[in-house]
Parts: structure tokens; sequence; C-alpha cells
């Protein structure tokens, strides 16, 4: 044997060695199934993540804190997954304990925090670039007389430092964005008229342009067109030039709201929730769930989709199959059933944990 001859039958018995030696690879619970957002109560600070895995029948519970051994510690406001990091916005009813917690999204290890003051009041997030972040705040919040005192501001997180690098004041209240081209449409729940445009380019303010009080933007349809809800109007109009195609009037008594929209498998159709009060049964939410495809001239209440009423909605984007999340009270675990989209038949339940209000599929 030459010496290369052994230097080569040396380095391939050393590797052998490192490879036997070599831990396994840590398992990923987490990476296949339906991520469920519970609010909790939010006096009581008890949000969480349940996760479905493969789409099952029964759920883990609490993901967080089993893993990091601590829990949330605040309503689970949203959720998304950048460039293999998760993002939790968590929402505490005592001000300054807001925080965004950043996670190995198959695995949910704690990788970070965010926290106040850079987070106030984190309402949503949408992914604006590779490793970019934008999560709209409401900022410090007032009291009954002036509960929004502050402009609402975009926290922009760079995920790879897991820093907020930047904050754009854009309207009070603001809440939801959405994602069209370079800009990001922010609605707001200030009792403002004003949708914020913002540039994701330069993280800069770009325009403002009025649509209608509390103006929630939903999303881009199979078309491209955007949909914004206001004041019981689902509005289409062109994400570009900001031009209205149509208005579809949501015809229902004053005491009647709208609650969570969301777009069907293949966003030709939008689900919303419709919901009120009942005064005779101790203030219960109770409604319906009504389905409209967005090439409609109208919105029909004629024939809900179901015929209850639930905290949180998610289509499936593999199946459609929808998940709707349900509350019995704010004091005791809550469910998700699932819906064939065709039939409108329930096809199963999965016991999750307090107000289910959310899904993220993976």
């Amino acid at each position: 044997m030459n010496k290369n001859q052994s230097f080569i039958l040396s380095l391939t018995l050393s590797c052998f060695i490192l490879s036997c030696n070599a831990p396994d690879p840590e398992p990923e619970p987490y990476a296949s199934g339906v991520v469920v957002l519970n609010s909790g109560n939010f006096t009581d600070n008890n949000g969480t993540l349940s996760f479905i895995q493969n789409r099952g029948l029964s759920a883990s519970m609490d993901i967080f804190k089993a893993v990091n051994t601590r829990p949330l510690t605040g309503g689970v406001q949203d959720y998304t997954e950048i460039d293999g990091k998760g993002v939790i916005l968590v929402d505490n009813s005592t001000a300054g304990l807001d925080k965004v917690e950043i996670v190995e999204i198959n695995t949910f290890k704690s990788l970070g925090t965010l926290a106040a003051p850079d987070i106030e009041n984190p309402r949503h997030v949408v992914q604006v670039g590779p490793n970019k972040a934008y999560i709209s705040c409401w900022g410090a919040t007032g009291d009954f007389n002036n509960f929004y005192p502050n402009p609402g501001y975009i926290a922009v997180v760079d995920m790879a430092s897991r820093k907020v690098i930047k904050k754009i004041t854009v309207t009070k209240g603001a809440e939801y964005m959405v994602v069209s081209g370079s800009e990001v449409i922010v609605g707001n729940e200030g009792g403002e008229k004003a949708l914020a445009v913002v540039d994701v380019n330069t993280d800069e303010l770009k325009s403002k342009f009025d649509l209608g009080i509390n103006s929630r933007p939903i999303g881009l349809d199979a078309a491209g067109q955007l949909w914004v809800y206001s004041n019981k109007e689902m509005i289409q109009m062109n994400a570009q030039t900001k031009a209205i195609g149509s208005r579809l009037k949501i015809n229902s008594p004053n005491d009647r709201y709208v609650g969570v929209i969301t777009f069907g498998k293949d966003r030709q159709n939008l689900f919303f929730t419709h919901f009120y009060y009942d005064a005779a049964d101790g203030y219960k939410q109770k409604g319906e769930v009504y389905s409209f495809s967005t090439r409609a001239g109208v919105i029909s209440l004629a024939s809900p989709f179901s015929k209850r009423f639930f905290s949180g909605l998610g289509i499936d984007p593999t199946n459609g199959t929808v998940y709707a999340g349900v509350t019995p009270s704010y004091k005791q675990a809550g469910y998700v059933l699932r819906y064939d989209p065709s039939t409108t038949r329930i096809i199963d339940s999965v016991k999750v944990e307090i107000a289910p209000s959310g899904f993220y599929f993976k």
C-alpha cells in the first residue's frame, strides 16, 4: 500500500467513525400540518398555538410552551413564516408587554423576541422581501375617550438580525395589510377613511387614498383585483390604479356585523362571518357564514354556507377544506370544524384551545 492509498483509507475510516458518532438529526414535529392560532381570553393573556399534524384528527397543544418551557403570555394575534422562521404576534393586556416571538418553523424553538417600545399592539404580519417582514402596530393606546391617541406604524423587521430596523408612520389603528407588487396596502381600525400605501423598496409611505371608514384590505383575487371591506360593502378595485370596479352591498340590519373574511382555494370566491350579539342569551355572538363569487353582481344572504357563527375561518390551500374555529366560551377549550366546500357538510372536528381564531397551513 502506497502513501496515497494509506491516506485515503485513514480518511475513509475517520469519516466512518465520525458518522457513526454523529448525533441523530433533530426531530421536526411541526413540519407538515396546520397551525391553529388560539387568541385566548384577552385579560388572561393565555393565547396559544395548537398544531394539527398532517391534518389529522388530534392536535398538539400549546406547542410554543412545550418546546420553550414558557408561555407566550398574551393573546395570539397573527402568525406567518418567512425564510425558515416563524413570526408570532403576541398582544398582552398590560401596556408595554406586547411582543413578537421569532421561532424555528419546524420545531418552534425560540430564536429571538421583539418587544416594546419597538412593538406595541401588533396586529398583522406579511412578508415583503426575501428576509423582511412588515408588522402593523397600533402603537400605545389611550382610554375610551381617545383610544387611538397616536398614529399607527409599520415595524420593518430584518429577519436575519431579528431586529426592527425602521418604523413607518401610517394611519391610526393600523391593521390588515395586503402585498401588491412593490406596494403594501394598509387598513385601519382607527375611524379614518384613508388606506395607506407603503413602498416596500424604500420602506416609505407612498400615498393614501380614501375609501370608507375602517377600510379592511382583504387580498388579491384570481384576476389580480384588490378586495377591500368597508361599512358593509365588499369593494373590488384595480390594485395598481386604485380605481373602483364594483361595490357589493351586504344588506343586513344595523346590529349585524362582518367578522372574518377569507378567500377560497382558487381565490375566485370569498367567505365571511356575519354575526350579532344576542341580548336574550347573555349577548353571545351568533350568526352565519356566507360565500360569494368574485364575479358576482350582488351578495345574497338567502343561503348561508353554514348557519353557525365561528371565531375563525381558514381555507386549506391544498384541497379547499374550510376550517372553522368554535369558541364555546373564553374560559374553555375550543375546537375546529372542517367542512367540505362543495357539499357544505361537516367532515370532522378537532379539539384545540381557547378561542381558535386563525389558521396557517403548511
